[in-house]
């Protein structure tokens, strides 16, 4: 299946990019997804999952909904699906 993976601010440039289109295993959750591109990306690596949850103050959205108000890690992707990372934002 067909995903398309978004990142923004300090994971964009850990990245390279702005958006990478993927072909990946049908039935992959939210948290495998994370953990591949922790794995691939060395400027990921630990910054998206922490003990098998996504880390605190990281957003991460399935096609515009906050997958913490899904089903988490255990989220499954489907065809077409878009994933976006989002690091934590602080200020005032």
């Amino acid at each position: 299946m067909e995903l398309e993976l978004r990142f923004f601010a300090t994971f964009r440039e850990a990245v390279g990019q702005k958006e990478v289109r993927r072909t990946v295993a049908d039935g992959l959750s939210v948290g495998d997804a994370l953990s591949e591109l922790e794995a691939e990306y060395d400027g990921l690596e630990g910054k998206l999952l922490e003990d098998g949850s996504i880390r605190p103050q990281l957003s991460v959205l399935k096609n515009g909904r906050d997958v913490a108000h899904m089903a988490g890690t255990d989220t499954i992707l489907e065809d077409g699906d878009r994933l976006s990372v989002f690091p934590p934002v602080a200020g005032g």
